[in-house]
This record gives structure tokens, sequence and C-alpha cells, in this order.
């Protein structure tokens, strides 16, 4: 049985994103209060600024969208903020105050670049869903991701597969917060465009021993 997270336990929702990406970076971040901006991370705040407005609904075609959207999950122990939440009319939705009807609601998440080969990005989106189907007791079947750079909208299919991977993902953050525990890095491509490379230092680490190898270094040279 899953067990359910008191308010003071819950993590920030965006942070997936960053374990799913890179666990140490994640943990430098959420662990050691540790952050530094780039270029991308500008960007991206800048294309979250045009969409998060929490006091902005609009009407078009029968759907409303509300943006900045905050959202909790007990189970999951996430909570964060959704960047859209469109309200479609569906039969299987929920009554709003003040509209007629019931209407299915479905997260749309902003993202700068172009859609990734990892599940970080699906991963968030899921997330997201899994808030608003417990605040809001419904189920979501799929969600989209805008990608600013290919200024594509992109379906996502809320899956078993990616429910379950979220629910592994969560369930691995809270244990490295619990622990205090900051990985050790594991250099690739992805860490020239990082914005913590110069506090991870991923070449630099990459050259250090363990204190183990170092002896039994010095103890095979005698």
């Amino acid at each position: 049985m899953r067990r359910t997270y008191q308010p003071d336990e819950l993590l920030p929702l965006s942070g997936i994103q960053h374990f799913c990406f890179c666990r140490r970076q994640w943990a430098l971040i959420h662990v050691e209060c540790q952050w530094q901006d780039n270029l991308l991370t500008v960007e991206g705040k800048l294309l979250h600024e045009r969409a998060d407005d929490p006091f902005f609904t609009e009407v078009r075609g029968g759907i409303i969208r509300s943006r900045s959207v905050p959202v909790v999950s007990y189970s999951l122990g996430l909570n964060g903020v959704c960047d859209v939440v469109e309200f479609t009319p569906d039969e299987n939705g929920v009554h709003l105050k003040g509209r007629n009807g019931t209407y299915l609601a479905v997260p749309v998440e902003y993202k700068r670049g172009k859609k990734k080969f990892d599940h970080s990005d699906e991963a968030q989106l899921c997330a997201q869903a899994i808030c608003l189907e417990e605040m809001l007791s419904i189920k979501i079947p799929k969600a989209f991701i805008f990608y600013a750079q290919t200024r594509r909208r992109e379906e996502v299919i809320l899956s078993d597969e990616l429910r379950d991977f979220v629910n592994k993902m969560t369930e691995e953050m809270h244990s490295y917060f619990r622990r205090g525990y900051t990985p050790q890095v594991k250099p690739s491509k992805a860490c020239q465009s990082c914005s913590l490379k110069d506090i991870c230092l991923p070449k630099l680490q990459k050259q250090v021993k363990s204190a183990s190898s170092y002896i039994q270094f010095h103890l095979d040279q005698d």
C-alpha cells in the first residue's frame, strides 16, 4: 500500500524533471539548496512568465484555460504549479463554479527547447495530472507539452507505464531527501549545458578516486 505524505514532507513537483535528467543535479538543488542560472534557464523562466498569470482565464472554442494553477498530491508527496490547465467539456468531468456542464482538466506544460529523448518532461506532466486527478476525483487520459523551439504541441498519453515511472522517481526523490544524499556525478554530454556544472565540477569529480582505492594504490606500490 502506497503511503500518504504529510504537508511538511511535500517536495517541489518541478524537481522530478531535474531528477530524471540527473539525480546529482536534483540533489544539489533540493538537498544542498544550490542553484545557478545560465542562458537556458533564463530563457525557460521568460517563457513561463508569459504562461504563468494566476489572474488570467480565457474561454476559446468552449475550452476554459486557466494559468498558473497550484496543485498537490499527497500520494506522490509533491506540490507545485501547472503552467496551464485546460478545462474541456466532457461528460466524465467535474462541475466548475459558475459554469454549466462538466469539464475534464488537462494540464499543458510549456518548455523552451524541443522534445527530449528521455522521459523527464513527460514525467513532470504526468505528475501534474496525478495531482489534478487527486484534487478533482477524475481520470485524465492524456495531456500536452508545448515546445517553444519547434512551436509544436505534443500529446502525451498518461499510460500505466508512465505513471509507474513517476511513482518510482518520486519514491527515490523522497528517499534521497530524507537521507540528505547527493550522489556522485555521472559525466555525459548533457553536463555541458547544465547550469550547475561550475558547482558540480563533473570533470574534476571524475578524476577523484575513492579513499579506499587511493590507499590500495599506495599499498600496491610498497
